[in-house]
């Protein structure tokens, strides 16, 4: 009788299949041919050897293992889990035709007519799978979207709705009526406010106009800061130790955006592109607000202090506000921005910018629909989902922590191996010859980061036949490679801070993106746009954690 592993970990017994005992059998690290079946079968007894090792006594459920700190907050776990946020850059610029204000435009200027619709802003976005919003409610020129009470440079002293118009307020009621998320952005650098400059007065200003924002709007989801500010910039310091204190007194659920965090970190650069690896532990106290070093930021830091994972920013058109002459990124530039930033481990802030009638260019929403249609073709069908699954080993040999786990799409479920092993896989027969060429991986990350080195091997003609080598996995990573057949194969987990915990395995078909088998260099091309990726068999850098210093990276 053969001992046959089910998608749901409960080990049944069939009767022996004439069939299957002619199959050819293969040795699971020589390659040497032996039967498909037997593989599950000498897995399945090699899981109930490494797990009895222990023993468990009475307990009626094993308990979960012990997180590796550092671990991130729950409101950093839903963050994460949204994927993706709308960045709204909207206000005297998009007026003016400029990126950086200078503070000095007429608010008279400001008048986006009644055709301004925040709904379209808040629908479209939602339509297009983002989970939150978020909006400049001041930019660098210091003109406020609402009407607030430290400065007369605002929608009060402009034409719209004769100055009686709140678009923060507009906003925040859209986010609500469709579901999503509202973040605000507040700029530091103020070009008009004229204590700027002045250390203490600034401050103690800038402080009041965000406990008008944290205390009138409801729910904020993310509050965004940035260190950027001219050359021209008066000098003075930010006293971002008090701000952050004072957001989370008022708004304990937000996740607070800066350079360094302490909750999101800046990717770096305004590309939307994370590097292939990436750690989401930081190290804040070693970076500047408003000074950083670009691979630390891209990579984080596998010694890093702080769980502050990365947020990637791009605008959908070169710039940041909307001008006419401008046209939005084509359908595979978003694309390969998606699985350069989503599929590695951060979250994506793409900008849409409002344009002067108060509404989403038509050419905008069209992009974000297919967009959006593109991304539900390839990921609604997990081509894995009814595979039979078996692990090298199971913790405590429960089924809550069996290899089943990694098809629920859910952090909070996962396979986790036996304390102790040092040999980490899963073995996974998708019934049927498959056709995929994208793999995604979770992993629980409630329970700290802890993958550095992976493998996944196919099995072709008989031997195992490696077709992805990546680096970290984190909160989702996504690999492609060129479309590729079979029915058997086997995710290794070759290095981990700790035991590994997989929260989900996916197989898709994109058919987007062309992958050119023939190029030596792993080139990658997306419909005329091409990338060359980083090698991922093994880290970009090395970086070291020195105890007072700066995290170094070094080649």
């Amino acid at each position: 009788m053969v001992i046959q592993v089910t998608h749901t970990s409960v080990l049944q017994l069939t009767p022996p299949n004439i069939q299957q005992a002619q199959t050819p059998d293969m040795d699971l690290n020589s390659g040497r041919i032996l039967g498909p079946w037997i593989l599950i079968l000498i897995l399945s007894f090699a899981t109930k050897r490494s797990s009895s090792s222990r023993y468990h006594g009475d307990l009626l459920s094993f308990p979960p293992p012990l997180p590796i700190l550092p671990i991130p907050s729950a409101p950093q776990v839903r963050w994460q889990r949204g994927e993706m946020a709308m960045f709204l850059h909207f206000g005297m610029n998009t007026f003016t035709d400029s990126e950086w204000g200078t503070g000095q435009a007429d608010p008279w200027l400001f008048n986006p007519t009644e055709s301004l619709d925040a709904r379209q802003w808040a629908s479209v976005a939602k339509e297009a799978g983002f989970s939150h919003i978020i909006l400049t409610a001041k930019h660098h020129d210091g003109f406020c979207l609402w009407p607030s009470a430290y400065t007369n440079y605002s929608v009060s002293n402009s034409p719209w709705k004769n100055g009686t118009g709140d678009i923060v307020q507009d906003v925040a009621e859209a986010a609500r009526e469709v579901g999503i998320g509202l973040g605000l952005y507040l700029s530091p650098w103020d070009r008009h406010e004229s204590s700027y400059g002045q250390t203490l007065v600034y401050n103690e200003h800038y402080l009041a106009q965000l406990r008008e924002l944290l205390t009138n709007y409801g729910t904020i989801e993310e509050v965004w800061l940035d260190g950027a500010k001219g050359n021209d910039a008066k000098s003075m310091d930010y006293y971002f130790d008090e701000w952050f204190s004072v957001i989370r007194q008022l708004q304990p659920g937000a996740v607070i955006f800066s350079d360094a965090g302490p909750d999101a970190r800046w990717v770096g650069d305004e590309g939307g592109v994370s590097g292939s690896t990436c750690w989401s532990m930081f190290n804040s106290s070693d970076v500047t607000i408003g000074d950083t070093v670009e691979q630390y930021s891209r990579q984080g830091d596998p010694y890093g202090t702080n769980w502050v994972p990365p947020e990637c920013d791009v605008s959908i058109r070169s710039g940041w506000f909307w001008h006419k002459n401008e046209h939005p990124k084509t359908l595979n530039s978003l694309l390969e921005i998606f699985y350069e930033s989503v599929g590695r481990n951060c979250m994506l802030l793409l900008n849409v910018p409002p344009n002067n009638t108060g509404l989403l260019a038509d050419e905008d929403v069209h992009v974000l629909r297919q967009f959006k249609d593109i991304l539900t073709s390839i990921f609604s069908i997990n081509l894995a989902g009814t595979a039979v699954v078996t692990a090298s080993s199971v913790r405590g040999s429960s089924s809550q922590f069996g290899p089943s786990q990694i098809f629920s799409d859910d952090v909070f479920t996962y396979w986790a191996p036996e304390e102790g092993q040092t040999t980490w896989y899963l073995l996974i027969d998708l019934r049927d010859v498959v056709s995929f060429n994208v793999l995604c991986i979770k992993e629980a990350i409630q329970l700290g980061q802890r993958v550095s080195q992976y493998h996944l091997d196919i099995l072709k003609d008989g031997s195992w036949h490696t077709v992805v080598n990546g680096t970290t996995i984190g909160y989702k990573r996504l690999e492609r490679f060129e479309l590729t057949r079979s029915q058997f194969l086997k995710l290794t987990i070759d290095q981990a801070r700790v035991e590994p915990l997989i929260a989900y395995f996916g197989l898709y078909i994109d058919n987007v993106s062309v992958i050119h088998a023939n190029d030596s260099d792993g080139r990658i091309s997306s419909s005329g746009s091409t990338l060359v990726p980083d090698k991922l068999n093994s880290l970009d850098v090395k970086i070291q954690s020195v105890s007072g210093n700066m995290s170094k990276i070094v080649s």
